[in-house]
């Protein structure tokens, strides 16, 4: 099974959603604080394409944004995509 990444930052409210969807859906995952180290920004952005916070990954799949789980949670997806 791949781990769950989620780039956050702090006092960002959807890092705090998305984090509060993955922790109601039992799903354990890697946090990763984008605060503290540029490096850390950039690998995320190298790898989502995306300057902002969260990016969710399981593995080196990009699931999305705290907006793009919400909608794949809505429609059924969202399980498949973290199993």
């Amino acid at each position: 099974m791949s781990t769950i990444i989620i780039y956050t930052a702090p006092l960002c409210p959807y890092c705090t959603h998305a984090k509060r969807l993955l922790n109601n859906k039992n799903v354990s995952f890697e946090e990763i604080s984008i605060a503290d180290d540029p490096s850390i920004r950039h690998e995320m952005i190298q790898k989502s394409q995306r300057t902002t916070v969260p990016q969710i990954f399981n593995g080196d799949t990009h699931i999305g944004d705290c907006t793009e789980i919400y909608d794949l949670e809505s429609r059924g997806q969202l399980d498949a995509l973290l199993a």
